[in-house]
C-alpha cells in the first residue's frame, strides 16, 4: 500500500505555494503536485507591481520561484508532475500521477483557471510583452498608450473601462454586433470618450518583435477584408476555464466548472479543500489566491485534528 500523507496539494501558483508554506510550518509534511507547468498564470506575467512587499515590482516567474523556495525551506515536497485522476469516494483519497497511486487524508485543490486565448499567429511570441489577460494586473504599464480589448462580455467592458485610467485610447474588438455584456456595462463603455468599439472584427495576427507588441491585423468575418491597427497593449477578455477535468465530476462545481465552497474553503467532499482561481470568478489576483491558500491550509489542518 502507498504511504498515506496528511495533505496533498494539487496545483501550484500563489494559492498552492501559500497552502504548502502554511501546511509545512504546521508540521503536516505536505506533498505538492505542482504540474509540468508549475507556477500558474503568473509564469506568463513579466512584471508584478501590486503584490505587497515588492516596492520595485517583481517578475512573475521570479516571484513564483521565491514562493516555492520559501515553502520548500519549511519542508514542502514539490513534484513537478500533473495529477491524472483522483478517487474521492472514500478516505484516504487516491491520487494518480503517471500511473502511480498516492494516498492522502486531505486534499487542497489549487489548479487555477486558464485564460482562453485566441490562438492566432504571433500570440505566443507576444504573451507578457504586450498581450495580457488581466487589465488589473497589467493596465498601469500602458500609460498614454493605445491598447485593444478583445471580447464582447461584461469582463471585456470592465477591462476596457478600467484601462481608460491609463491608456490614451482603448479599442474594443468584437466579432459580432451583438454583445453578451449587460446593458449597463455596455453603455458605460459606449459613453466613454476614450473607448472605440469595432464590431464585426476579429484578430487574425498580432504584430510585434522582441521589444513588444506593435499592432494587429484584424479581419471582417463577413467579407474577409483586412486592416491593420496600431496598439502596444492587448487584453484578451473572452473568458477563463477552470482546470478541474481531473476531478471527473466528483466535486460540486458551478455551471462553468468552478469549484464551489460549502463551508469556509471546504468543498462538497469533506476533507477536500480548494483555493485560488479554481474557485474565484471575481477577483483573480495573486494576493487573493495566496490568502485563500492560507485559509485552505488552516482549514485542512483543523479539519484533520477534528477527525481524531
Amino acid at each position: 500500500m502507498p504511504t498515506t500523507h496528511n495533505v496533498i496539494i494539487i496545483g501550484s501558483g500563489p494559492a498552492g505555494y501559500t497552502a504548502g508554506l502554511y501546511s509545512a510550518r504546521a508540521m503536516m509534511e505536505p506533498l505538492m503536485f505542482a504540474g509540468y507547468m508549475s507556477g500558474g498564470q503568473l509564469m506568463l506575467t513579466s512584471d508584478i507591481e501590486n503584490f505587497p512587499g515588492y516596492p520595485e515590482g517583481i517578475g512573475g516567474p521570479e516571484m513564483m520561484m521565491e514562493l516555492r523556495s520559501q515553502a520548500e525551506r519549511f519542508g514542502l515536497n514539490v513534484i513537478d508532475k500533473n495529477v491524472e485522476k483522483v478517487d474521492l469516494s472514500s478516505r484516504p483519497f487516491g491520487v494518480w500521477v503517471e500511473g502511480v497511486e498516492y494516498r492522502s487524508e486531505s486534499l487542497i485543490v489549487c489548479t487555477g483557471a486558464e485564460a482562453i486565448w485566441l490562438g492566432v499567429k504571433g500570440e505566443d511570441a507576444q504573451k507578457g510583452r504586450g498581450i495580457s489577460t488581466c487589465a488589473t494586473c497589467d493596465g498601469a504599464f500602458f500609460k498614454d498608450e493605445e491598447v485593444v480589448v478583445v471580447g464582447g462580455g461584461d469582463s471585456a467592458m470592465e477591462e476596457a473601462t478600467f484601462l481608460t485610467r491609463f491608456a490614451s485610447k482603448v479599442t474594443i474588438i468584437h466579432r459580432r454586433d451583438v454583445f453578451r455584456a449587460s446593458k449597463v456595462m455596455l453603455d458605460r463603455a459606449k459613453n466613454n470618450p476614450k473607448i472605440e468599439i469595432m464590431t464585426h472584427r476579429q484578430v487574425k495576427e498580432w504584430l510585434g518583435d522582441e521589444k513588444g507588441l506593435k499592432g494587429a491585423i484584424i479581419q471582417d468575418p463577413r467579407d474577409g477584408s483586412q486592416e491593420q491597427i496600431a496598439c502596444t497593449g492587448a487584453f484578451i477578455a473572452i473568458g477563463h476555464k477552470p482546470i478541474t477535468g481531473f476531478l471527473d465530476g466528483q466535486i460540486e462545481t458551478d455551471s462553468e466548472g468552478y469549484i464551489l465552497h460549502v463551508e469556509n474553503t471546504m468543498t462538497s467532499v469533506p476533507g477536500v479543500f480548494a483555493a485560488g482561481d479554481v474557485v474565484d470568478t471575481r477577483y483573480r489576483q495573486a494576493i487573493t489566491a495566496a490568502g485563500m491558500g492560507c485559509q485552505a491550509a488552516i482549514d485542512s489542518e483543523r479539519w484533520l485534528e477534528s477527525q481524531h
